[in-house]
C-alpha cells in the first residue's frame, strides 16, 4: 500500500510540476510570419522606449511580442517606459540614453522632426507597410510618410464610476462640479489638461494667442479646489479600485479599466475631444537602425498587430487587424464609432517655442497653486 501511495504521489507531483511548467510558459511564438527576419544582428541590443501598458507582453496568455522578436532574430530588446510625450522628449533631449525605437504621439513627432531628432524610415523596405490604412498616411505631422509608421489611434474621453456619478455626464464641466470634490482626477501633463479647459471655453487647441492660454489656465486654477489629484498611469489603480468618481483618459485604456471594474462607464463630451495617432519612429542617434527596421516590420505583422490591438485596446491603423473576423474589438463603438456618433475632434500640433514655453510656465503656476 505504501508503494502504491508513493507511486501515486510521484505521479501527482510530476503532473503538477508539468502543469506549473506549462502554465508558466511564455507565449513567444508567431505562427504565421509574412516578413523575412534575419539573424544578422543576433547578439546586438535594441533599445525600445514606449508608453506603459502599450504592448502585448505575454500576460494572461497574450503574445509576448518582445520575446517573440528576440526568439526570431536573436536581438535583445531592452524595453523601457514613459508616462507622457513630454517625459519622453526630455529623456531623448538629455541624450543620456540613445533609443532605437520610440512611439510618440502626432504633435510630438512633429516637434522631434522639426528639431532634427528623427531618422527617415524607408517604408519601401517594410514589407508589411502595405497594411497601414490610407486614412492614416500623409497626416499633418508626417505628410510624406518619411519619419513615422502608425501604431495606434485614439481619442480622449471621460471615464466615470456609475456608483458615484448617477447621471451620465455629457460635458467636460462635470470636472469642475463641487458635488464630486476630491473625487475628480485629471491629466498630469499640460497639453491634455489644457485641452479639456480649451474645449470647454471654445478655444482652439493650437491657438497662438497668449490671452486665450491665460483664460484656459484660469479655468484650470478654478479646478484645483475640487481635484483629488493629477495622474497618468496611476489612473488605472484609482479608477479600477473605485477610489475616484471621474477621470479623463484615453479611450483604449478605459476598456482595460472597465474589464477590471464593471461600474465604470465612458462618454465623449459634447464640446469635443482630442484625437491622436501614435506612431513608431527611429531617433536620430539610434545605434541599431537595421534592427529597428526589422522591429517595425515585425510590429506590422498581422498576427503581432492583432495581439497588440487586443492587448492595448486602442483602435488599429492596420487593415489586417480591422478586417480580421477574430478581432474582438472590431465593432466596439468607443474605438470605432459610427459616422453619426463620432465626436468633434481636433489634433494637437507642435506649437512655436514661445507659445510652448508660455503654456509650460502657466502649467507650473497651476501646479504651485494646487
Amino acid at each position: 500500500m505504501k508503494k502504491i501511495t508513493a507511486l501515486l504521489l510521484a505521479v501527482v507531483m510530476m503532473v503538477s510540476m508539468s502543469c506549473l511548467a506549462s502554465c508558466g510558459k511564455t507565449n513567444d511564438t508567431v505562427k504565421n510570419l509574412e516578413g523575412t527576419y534575419s539573424r544578422e544582428y543576433e547578439g546586438t541590443t535594441l533599445n525600445v522606449f514606449n508608453w506603459g501598458e502599450y504592448i502585448s507582453d505575454g500576460s494572461e496568455g497574450s503574445l509576448d511580442v518582445n520575446k517573440a522578436f528576440e526568439k526570431i532574430t536573436g536581438i535583445k530588446v531592452n524595453y523601457s517606459l514613459y508616462e507622457s510625450n513630454e517625459a519622453m522628449y526630455a529623456k531623448m533631449k538629455s541624450e543620456a540614453v540613445s533609443y532605437d525605437i520610440v512611439i510618440p504621439s502626432d504633435y510630438m513627432i512633429e516637434r522631434l522632426k522639426n528639431e532634427d531628432m528623427l531618422q527617415k524610415i524607408d517604408n519601401t523596405k517594410l514589407s508589411n507597410y502595405k497594411y497601414i490604412d490610407e486614412e492614416y498616411k500623409g497626416l499633418y505631422f508626417d505628410e510624406n510618410n518619411e519619419y513615422s509608421v502608425p501604431y495606434s489611434v485614439g481619442m480622449v474621453g471621460l471615464i466615470y464610476n456609475t456608483t458615484m456619478v448617477k447621471e451620465a455626464p455629457t460635458s467636460w464641466n462635470v470636472m469642475w462640479d463641487k458635488k464630486y470634490k476630491e473625487n475628480i482626477l485629471t491629466f498630469n501633463n499640460p497639453r491634455d489638461a489644457f485641452a479639456i479647459s480649451q474645449f470647454l471655453l471654445g478655444i482652439d487647441l493650437n491657438t497662438t494667442d497668449k490671452a486665450e492660454w491665460d483664460k484656459a489656465a484660469a479655468k484650470l486654477k478654478e479646478q484645483n479646489s475640487v481635484l483629488q489629484g493629477r495622474v497618468m498611469d496611476q489612473v488605472f489603480n484609482k479608477m479600477e479600485g473605485g477610489n475616484a468618481a471621474i477621470a479623463p483618459y484615453y479611450a483604449g485604456d478605459f476598456l482595460t479599466m472597465q474589464s477590471n471594474n464593471e461600474d465604470l462607464a465612458f462618454v465623449y463630451p459634447k464640446e469635443g475631444t482630442n484625437i491622436f495617432v501614435d506612431s513608431i519612429c527611429i531617433p536620430k542617434n539610434a545605434k541599431n537602425y537595421e534592427a529597428a527596421m526589422m522591429y517595425i516590420n515585425f510590429m506590422l505583422e498581422p498576427e503581432v498587430a492583432l495581439a497588440n490591438a487586443e492587448y492595448i485596446c486602442y483602435a488599429s491603423p492596420n487593415t489586417a487587424v480591422v478586417n480580421n473576423e477574430d478581432y474582438s474589438l472590431k465593432d466596439n463603438e468607443i474605438l470605432y464609432p459610427a459616422e453619426d456618433k463620432k465626436p468633434k475632434t481636433q489634433y494637437f500640433h507642435d506649437l512655436p517655442s514661445e507659445i510652448r514655453g508660455y503654456y509650460e510656465k502657466l502649467w507650473e503656476e497651476i501646479l504651485i497653486e494646487s
